[in-house]
Order: structure tokens, then C-alpha cells, then sequence
């Protein structure tokens, strides 16, 4: 059967849809589901074998970028989605949901300080909205695990700057394989903290992380926003690589496998 996945939908809340055909061209069973239908206990968490958090502004961004929407989650669904990360299902929060998922405390997870991290303005002090690439790291990470190629996406935030309290912390998310994503300038060199390859001034280029058990993969970046070859700003020149399906393909797989 193919993995049901739940997109949750809030109030702002966009690129749900874009979410949802990644995922229905990967083979998942994927439904946009708003948030008052879980307060009014009409949709079952347990149903569902993925959990995605689109991008978009959630509550408009009212009091930060994903915040609202992580009280939301800390209030009346913790349990559930404690529940959902325990069992090892997987989770992907995109741009603000990754925004949520750190903000509620869920990435990067695990104890001794970890969850003293941040994602801030940009460095630059502006909206960035452009086309990026990445390079897959974590091979504990389920949704990055065995990719090689280089990733070419969108971007689309203010607030991607990620942050964390002192570098022992730094170090262990590195040890810990939990960086699943890092910028990298076109040609795949590291961009070292350089703009616009790395285009928000994170610490040591970081695009997306995952907690310790891998099973949920936050990032800034949008590869929802190329799955198809046309998608790619010089598909006119005949150019068509670097798609972020991979991402998904690997999410849904680990789903069917789990």
C-alpha cells in the first residue's frame, strides 16, 4: 500500500500543494489536512506513516517566522507528534516548518545543550528568494541517506540564518551526523560562509538538519519546487539536473520499508 502522508495546513501556510505532488510523483498517498480538523479530533494522527510541514507564513509570521505555528504544535499536539517521531515515522518540515520544528524544540533534538539553536535573519538583512544549491550530507538522515547528487532548488525566507549557543554544540551535531544538507557554490566547491552561495550567513553553511534517530529532516530550501525538469532556470538551454525528488523518494521508500 502507499504510505498515507499528512501535509499539515495553517492559516498562511503555502506551497502545500507543491508538497503534495512531489509526493504523489514518488508514490505516497499524500492529504492536506488543516489544522482545525486535528483540534476537532476528525483526522487520526496514527492513520498517517509521513508527516510533512510545508512552507509558506504560518499565522503571518506573527511574533517570528514559524513561531504561532510551534505553540500550536506544543500545545495540542505534542503528544501526537512525539508519538509519530518515536516511532520512527518520517517527518519533513520545510522552510517555515523547519522554522516550526526548531522553534518547538523537536530539531535538532537530542540532549546536552542541542536544543539551543536558533534559525535568525539573514545575514544580509533582506528576503532571499533564488535559486541555490546544496549538497546531501547525513547518511543517518533517512530523507538524504545514499544521495550523491548535488541538489539545485529555491529559496525563499528572511529568516534561514541558523544559529546555535557555542561550537561544542556545532561539533556534536556534526559527530552526531545530524547536518543532512549544507550550501555549496554551483560548481559543488564548499561555500565556506560566502555569499550568495551560502545565502543567509548559517553557521558552517547549514541548508537542513535531522534529528539523532534521522527520522526528521528540517531544511530551508525548497526542492518541493523542482520535480519536474522544465522547473530548472536553464531548462531552455537544455540544461535539466540536480532534481529535489530525490529528497522525497527517499522519504517515501523509507516509509514503505518502515
Amino acid at each position: 500500500m502507499k504510505p498515507k502522508a499528512l501535509i499539515l495546513l495553517a492559516h498562511g501556510t503555502n506551497r502545500d500543494q507543491d508538497v503534495f505532488e512531489a509526493l504523489d510523483l514518488c508514490s505516497a498517498d499524500p492529504e492536506i489536512v488543516p489544522l482545525n480538523l486535528l483540534h476537532g479530533r476528525k483526522k487520526n494522527w496514527s492513520d498517517y506513516q509521513m508527516l510533512v510541514l510545508p512552507g509558506g507564513f504560518s499565522y503571518a509570521d506573527a511574533l517570528g517566522a514559524g513561531k504561532l505555528l510551534a505553540i500550536d504544535m506544543q500545545t495540542y499536539f505534542i503528544d501526537e507528534i512525539q508519538e509519530f517521531i518515536i516511532s520512527g515515522k518520517p517527518v519533513i518540515g520545510i522552510c517555515n516548518g523547519f522554522q516550526a520544528l526548531v522553534r518547538a524544540g523537536i530539531l535538532p533534538g537530542g540532549s546536552q545543550g542541542l536544543e539551543k539553536s536558533t534559525l535568525t535573519f539573514n545575514a544580509g538583512g533582506h528576503f532571499e528568494c533564488r535559486w541555490i544549491t546544496l549538497r546531501p550530507v547525513s547518511q543517518k538522515c533517512v530523507w538524504t541517506k545514499g544521495l550523491s547528487e548535488f541538489i539545485e532548488c529555491p529559496i525563499a525566507h528572511g529568516e534561514g540564518n541558523f544559529r546555535v549557543s557555542d561550537q561544542n554544540t556545532l561539533l556534536r551535531l556534526s559527530l552526531q551526523d545530524q547536518i543532512a544538507l549544507v550550501y555549496v557554490h554551483p560548481d559543488g566547491s564548499p561555500a565556506n560562509g560566502a555569499y550568495p552561495a551560502n545565502p543567509n550567513g548559517s553557521m558552517v553553511d547549514i541548508a537542513g538538519l535531522c534529528n539523532p534517530a534521522g527520522n526528521v529532516l528540517g531544511l530551508m530550501p525548497h526542492p518541493e519546487n523542482h520535480i519536474h525538469p522544465w522547473q530548472h532556470p536553464q531548462w531552455q538551454r537544455g540544461i535539466e539536473r540536480c532534481s529535489g525528488l530525490s529528497i522525497f523518494r527517499n522519504g517515501v521508500k523509507y516509509a514503505e520499508e518502515a
